[in-house]
C-alpha cells in the first residue's frame, strides 16, 4: 500500500488555506491586511491558492502612513494589478489633515501608532467584519497570545485575557453588531517556514529583503535607512552599507542588518544562524517592554 505524507510546509499551507476558507464562509465583508512585507505576501499567495482559478474574493487593505519605503509601494501596486485585486489604501496623512490624529514631534517621531485610528476608521467606513493579517506567534510575545480568530470589540480593541478557546480546527466567528475579527492564517509558521515556502513556491518579494547598498545611519543598534524623514543627531554619520531588512515597516522605524545575502537561499542560511529576533531592529518595538501589546489593545494590527 502506498503512503501519502505531507511535508511540514504542506501541512502549514493546508492549515492556512483552511483558515482562509473559514473566513470566507463565516464573514460577510473580509479583507487582507497587506503591508507589502513577506508575511502578508504569503497570506495573499495562500488566498490565491485557496480560490484558484477564481480571483481572491477579498480586497487588499494597506494603511498608507506616507512614510513607507518607495519600493514597498511599488511592489504593492504591481502585485494588486497582477492578481486583479481591489486595493484599499486609507491614508494616515488624511487622518492628520482631518484632525483625527496628531503628528508626533521630536527626534524619534513616528506614525506607527497613528495607523490605529486610520485602520479603525477604514474598518467602519468599509464595514469590514474580518481582516486577515500575516502576524505569526514566533515574531513577538504579544502576537504569541493571539488566536487564529482574534476577537475585537466594537471599539476595535483587543483583550488578551478574554479570548475564545480554539479546540482542534473549530473557529468561532460569532460576534455582536459593530465588532470584528482579526484573523492570522499563518500563526503557526516561523520566520524560517516563511522563507522556505517563498523559495519552494518561487514567490516574488520586495528587493528590500535582498542585500543591497543603501545610505544608512547607526541608531538603536541597527542600520536605519536615511530618508527625508530622518533628523540627524549629534555624532551621527551617513554611510553606505550593504544591508537587507528582515521585516518591513515605515522607513523611519525599520532597521537593517549588514548582509551579503543576495538570494533567498542565502537568506535562509542567515535566518538559520541568526541569534537576534526578527523584529529586533524595529524601533517601534523598543519604545517599551510592552509596546506591541499596548498598540494591539488599542486596535493595532
Amino acid at each position: 500500500m502506498s503512503k501519502y505524507n505531507l511535508t511540514h510546509l504542506k501541512e502549514l499551507e493546508s492549515e492556512a488555506i483552511y483558515v482562509i476558507r473559514e473566513v470566507y464562509s463565516q464573514f460577510e465583508k473580509p479583507g487582507i491586511l497587506f503591508s507589502g512585507g513577506k508575511d502578508s505576501i504569503v497570506v495573499t499567495h495562500l488566498a490565491r491558492k485557496a480560490f484558484w482559478p477564481a480571483k481572491i474574493p477579498f480586497p487588499l487593505v494597506h494603511i498608507d502612513t506616507g512614510h513607507n519605503f518607495p519600493e514597498t509601494i511599488q511592489f504593492r501596486d504591481n502585485l494588486a494589478e497582477k492578481i486583479g485585486a481591489e486595493l484599499i489604501a486609507p491614508s494616515v496623512q488624511e487622518s492628520i489633515d482631518k484632525g483625527r490624529v496628531r503628528e508626533e514631534t521630536g527626534k524619534d517621531a513616528s506614525r506607527n501608532w497613528l495607523q490605529i485610528t486610520t485602520l479603525l476608521d477604514a474598518i467602519e467606513e468599509h464595514q469590514f467584519d474580518a481582516l486577515m493579517g500575516g502576524a505569526r506567534r514566533d515574531e513577538e510575545k504579544a502576537r504569541a497570545k493571539e488566536r487564529f480568530f482574534s476577537h475585537r470589540d466594537d471599539f476595535g480593541q483587543w483583550d488578551p485575557k478574554n479570548q475564545r478557546p480554539e479546540l482542534w480546527n473549530l473557529y468561532n466567528g460569532k460576534k455582536n453588531f459593530g465588532e470584528h475579527f482579526r484573523v492570522f492564517p499563518i500563526s503557526n509558521w516561523t520566520e524560517m517556514d516563511v522563507w522556505q515556502y517563498i523559495l519552494a513556491e518561487n514567490i516574488d518579494i520586495p528587493s528590500l529583503y535582498i542585500a543591497h547598498n543603501r545610505d544608512v545611519i547607526w541608531r538603536n543598534n541597527s542600520w536605519l535607512p536615511m530618508s527625508e524623514y530622518i533628523q540627524l543627531r549629534d555624532g551621527e554619520e551617513v554611510v553606505n552599507k550593504q544591508v537587507r531588512f528582515r521585516t518591513l515597516g515605515d522607513i523611519t522605524i525599520t532597521g537593517g542588518v549588514e548582509s551579503g545575502a543576495d538570494t533567498v537561499e542565502k537568506i535562509i542560511g542567515e535566518v538559520a544562524a541568526a541569534r537576534q529576533t526578527e523584529r529586533g531592529n524595529r524601533a517601534d518595538d523598543k519604545r517599551s517592554e510592552t509596546a506591541m501589546e499596548d498598540r494591539k489593545k488599542e486596535g493595532y494590527f
